[in-house]
């Protein structure tokens, strides 16, 4: 066999894991953002500032560290042991947390009663921002990075990998969640009106989708010429992802546009249940799965990335609802308590009609985007939304206690008497934060993790490199595609193509 044919068959017929390890995972990054934040505060109360010597060097370095680098050793040397890493970082958190409450000069530990949690809930936050938000779009953006050029490497395990037929890996999981990602911040779910007539709001949404078609073409156009190894599969001979990216949003946007958008959801469900009864009543299941003859014309060619469209518009109408629900004006602790208790809930009732879908329908499939996809990715991303609003409930309480209010990408409280100075510094610090440089650049990041991928692969043979330099190469393309952004950021460059 080929360079290229053994790259294939090393992606290819793959399973993927269980629906717990997915969700386990969902714990990692709010503790690594908690721990992240403890350094901040304990460095303010050890020097009473924040601000270091190079302040954007050693902002990177530790956002690198703190949050890029465990989610490389997470899905690569110790996913094995991901539970045992889990525990870890908790008690660690836990012990930093109990240092911060009882620290000698800590306000909160000579008056206890003023940081009470009943004083807590009804303590107001900063209105207009939600910090769990911009985290969610960003990791989900730097756990795609990691994945698309881990997993051409031996130590990245075969069960997170993308799956054939059925199953739940982790990077069909990311797939799901970079779709809904975008329909959180969506211009429906920012609430945004339309101006002028419908017709030519659709029209510029056709105009804003040229970027992702111009990229997709790009990535075809690379990709035939350079013999780089595809899994055919995965959306078929031309299509890509740029492009269903690009399909999922002109088609929302229409449907959005003719009818009201606080009833997405019934459109999500309809889609879903509608797109499943086509696959189970007529032959098209059959045809997506194993009619494996691609010369006949384009729609043969490019079956699974055309007929999983509807699965993702789905999916994407699903976030919008979720994004206008978090978009809700909202200041009072216990708001976002009850934020955190609804996707919890809803978490709960949308993974309950998961494993009912696949008891009596079919178990959960990438490749078709069946209602079970559909199901699992939005019940995943609310749980992971939830879990990432508790940890930054839990380091305002800290912020709160530490009277640090300086933590970047965190929330803040809201005060009446503010200080000019300190909001100076809040501004600096989101200057130098690595979250904000992604968020600011996350289409750019994207393109950039794609062409780095290319360029590793013809540099480096992914077979024959042990785990020790894998994951070695995987730092140093990480820590190339993220300076790359934060390096725009602190110039304050935000690249689009429209």
């Amino acid at each position: 066999m080929s360079q290229r044919e053994l790259k294939e068959a090393f992606i290819s017929n793959l399973n993927g894991t269980s629906l717990g390890e997915v969700a386990l995972g969902s714990f990692l990054t709010p503790l690594c953002f908690i721990n992240r934040g403890l350094v901040w505060i304990l460095y303010y109360q050890a020097k009473g500032t924040v601000p270091l010597p190079f302040p954007w060097i050693s902002h990177f370095v530790l956002d690198f560290c703190m949050i890029v680098a465990p989610l490389v050793l997470s899905c690569t040397m110790l996913s094995d042991i991901l539970h045992l890493v889990i525990l870890a970082l908790a008690l660690v958190s836990g012990a930093f947390q109990w240092y911060v409450y009882h620290a000698k000069g800590n306000p909160a530990a000579v008056h206890p009663q003023t940081v009470t949690s009943k004083n807590f809930l009804k303590s107001h936050v900063q209105s207009g921002r939600v910090p769990m938000v911009t985290v969610f779009r960003v990791l989900v953006n730097i756990k795609t990075a990691i994945s698309i050029l881990a997993v051409d490497f031996n130590v990245f395990p075969r069960r997170y990998a993308k799956t054939e037929l059925y199953g739940t890996g982790v990077m069909d999981f990311g797939v799901g969640a970079y779709v809904f990602a975008n329909a959180l911040v969506s211009p429906e779910a920012r609430g945004r009106t339309i101006v002028g007539s419908k017709m030519n709001h659709i029209a510029k949404q056709l105009m804003t989708v040229w970027p992702l078609l111009g990229l997709g073409l790009i990535r075809l156009a690379s990709v035939k010429m350079t013999g780089y190894h595809e899994h055919v599969t995965e959306y078929g001979v031309h299509w890509n992802f740029f492009f269903t990216l690009a399909i999922v949003r002109v088609v929302a946007s229409l449907l959005l546009a003719l009818f009201p958008v606080g009833h997405s959801w019934i459109f999500a469900v309809l889609l879903g249940g509608l797109y499943q009864s086509a696959l189970e009543t007529t032959g098209l299941k059959s045809f997506l799965l194993h009619n494996n003859d691609r010369t006949v014309d384009f729609v043969h060619a490019n079956k699974e990335g055309l007929f999983s469209v509807p699965g993702y518009i789905a999916i994407y109408m699903a976030g919008v609802q979720v994004g206008l629900y978090l978009m809700k004006p909202r200041t009072l602790v216990r708001d976002y308590f009850r934020v955190i208790f609804n996707f919890l809930w809803g978490s709960g009732v949308l993974y309950g009609g998961l494993f009912l879908c696949q008891a009596t329908v079919e178990p959960v499939s990438r490749r078709l985007a069946n209602l079970s996809f559909c199901l699992w990715i939005v019940a995943q991303c609310t749980f992971f939304l939830a879990c990432l609003a508790l940890g930054d409930m839990a380091l305002l309480m800290l912020q709160r206690k530490s009277h640090c209010y300086l933590v970047p990408s965190a929330w803040n409280p809201h005060e009446k008497d503010k200080d000019s100075v300190a909001e100076g510094k809040r501004r600096s610090m989101d200057r130098f934060c690595l979250y904000q440089a992604i968020n600011r650049n996350q289409l750019l990041f994207f393109l950039i993790a794609n062409v780095t991928t290319g360029l590793t692969n013809i540099l480096v043979d992914t077979f024959s490199t042990s785990d020790y330099v894998s994951v070695s190469v995987l730092l140093a393309y990480m820590f190339i595609n993220c300076g790359a952004v934060h390096i725009l950021h602190l110039f304050k460059i935000t690249v689009k193509f429209w």
